[in-house]
């Protein structure tokens, strides 16, 4: 097995893993981060629903700098529009992912706009 495809069936696990203990309510929808080569996303989604209600993204912006600043920019994004959407507080998805310096920003940010998870 190769090298990518390793780091590629470790992250499914990962994902299936996280996916298998978190969903998200009404009361505390569930937010789900994704982290591109070039692009990151966050959605606050009501699983029970299926229902997005906030999302942002850097698709479509000039958003400059390095990814760690654009994963704060949108983490500081999403946690306004959940405010506008009278959500406080939400389960974190990290989507497969590992807890590092990029995920940690957007979490952070989040959490300073008053976010809680």
């Amino acid at each position: 097995m190769s090298d990518v495809a390793k780091k590629l069936q470790n992250q499914a696990l990962r994902k299936n893993r996280v996916r298998s203990r978190v969903s998200g309510t009404a009361e505390r929808p569930r937010l789900s981060v994704t982290i591109s080569n070039m692009h990151v996303s966050a959605q606050v989604i009501d699983d029970e629903k299926g229902h997005t209600l906030a999302a942002s993204t850097t698709v479509g912006t000039k958003s400059t700098g390095t990814m760690t600043e654009r994963a704060a920019t949108i983490g500081t994004d999403i946690a306004k529009k959940a405010k506008k959407a009278n959500i406080k507080t939400v389960v974190f998805d990290r989507n497969g992912r590992q807890y590092g310096p990029r995920l940690s920003a957007l979490a952070d940010a989040a959490r300073n706009e008053g976010l809680e998870f």
